[in-house]
């Protein structure tokens, strides 16, 4: 009796299942800066295709969260605006399920292609984007109902997609769209194993304190179009406590060197702006964060509360926030992809690596 029972795991543990599913949708852009009212002219509009892979808890992290699915998305979106025009992106993607499967959240990030960026001579009223490559992000909160018919199912609800190039290039207002998307899905196999059920306690497991080390680096713009892009370096550390096998807390201090606030510094020195820039401003910042991390195996998402406190120039305010995801190449090493803002004000795309003992 026993040897079939860890027979049939085995085999389910072994047996992969696919999902495919289509979703229209049509939205508006919202207006988080005046600066882009000019270019909240119609409704975009466009298509959500995915791929994902269903998990069925036979790993400790899929029961830890309720079974997910993730994969990957592409989404077509037409801004329905001359200056704007059309966006193409990619991403991968979890589907986080509640309310006895029936209701499905969905974070992706990925990269987008702006078909028309802005251009000082053909196209300078796009102030949104100014570069054809851009970071990607989106949210759907669907009511889902799989396999209605032969594999055949529906889905639908409200969703959110942003894209921004973190100020790696001027201009950067980005843009948010809030749409409304309806669509089907499909089970590639309908034969799928039962779901394994979580266990009590199984969220529970306490760390003692960890230690780390950051390098983050990326490039960046100021806010002054044509300025130029220059590297940028942040050193930090951190020390953080693992609540549980999901959450953990953070608190960490990290040197900023920015070129493109020194030059930021020097334009405004030169510029007779007579707002007291001498040229002599230290464009270093120091800053002391506090941070959230939800753990989800070897990706987590962050989120970090920061303020300056060296902080000898003014620029976009003193405190800032963060978010981003970070991946577990071993126990030890990792790396993150995260955006640092001010308010709604993307300063920097940053790239890190890692060490944490």
């Amino acid at each position: 009796m026993c040897i079939v029972f860890f027979q049939s795991q085995a085999q389910d543990k072994s047996k992969a299942s696919y999902t495919l599913d289509v979703n229209n949708f049509y939205g508006t852009i919202l207006k988080h800066n005046p600066d882009i009212s000019h270019l909240i002219t119609g409704h975009p509009s466009g298509v959500i295709l995915s791929f994902q892979k269903k998990t069925f808890g036979d790993e400790e992290w899929q029961r830890l969260y309720n079974k997910p699915d993730y994969g990957i998305s592409f989404i077509y979106n037409d801004l329905d605006n001359r200056y704007l025009g059309e966006h193409y992106s990619i991403y991968t993607h979890y589907n986080f399920y509640f309310l006895k499967r029936h209701l499905m959240l969905r974070l992706g990030q990925g990269i987008a292609y702006v078909t028309k960026p802005y251009d000082e001579d053909s196209n300078f009223r796009n102030i949104a984007h100014g570069s054809h490559l851009t970071s990607a992000t989106y949210f759907l909160l669907n009511f889902k109902k799989e396999n209605i018919l032969k594999g055949l199912g529906i889905q639908t609800g409200l969703g959110l997609v942003h894209y921004s190039n973190g100020n790696a290039k001027a201009p950067n207002k980005s843009t948010n769209t809030l749409f409304f998307n309806a669509g089907v899905t499909y089970d590639l196999d309908q034969d799928n194993p039962e779901y394994i059920e979580k266990e009590k306690g199984l969220v529970k497991g306490s760390e003692p304190l960890g230690y780390g080390f950051l390098f983050r680096s990326g490039v960046n713009e100021s806010d002054v179009v044509g300025s130029g892009q220059f590297p940028f370096y942040t050193l930090g550390a951190f020390i953080d406590k693992r609540l549980n096998k999901k959450s953990a807390l953070q608190l960490g201090t990290e040197l900023f060197l920015s070129k493109a606030l020194k030059r930021f510094i020097d334009f405004r020195a030169t510029g007779a702006f007579n707002d007291g820039t001498t040229g002599d401003e230290d464009a270093k910042r120091v800053g002391l964060y506090l941070g959230h991390e939800l753990r989800v195996s070897k990706v987590s998402l962050l989120t970090q509360y920061g303020y300056y406190i060296y902080y000898p120039y003014d620029f976009e305010g003193q405190t800032y926030v963060r978010a981003g995801l970070r991946y577990y190449f071993t126990k030890n090493i990792l790396g993150e992809f995260t955006v640092r803002a001010h308010a709604a004000k993307a300063e920097a795309m940053e790239f890190t690596i890692g060490y944490r003992l």
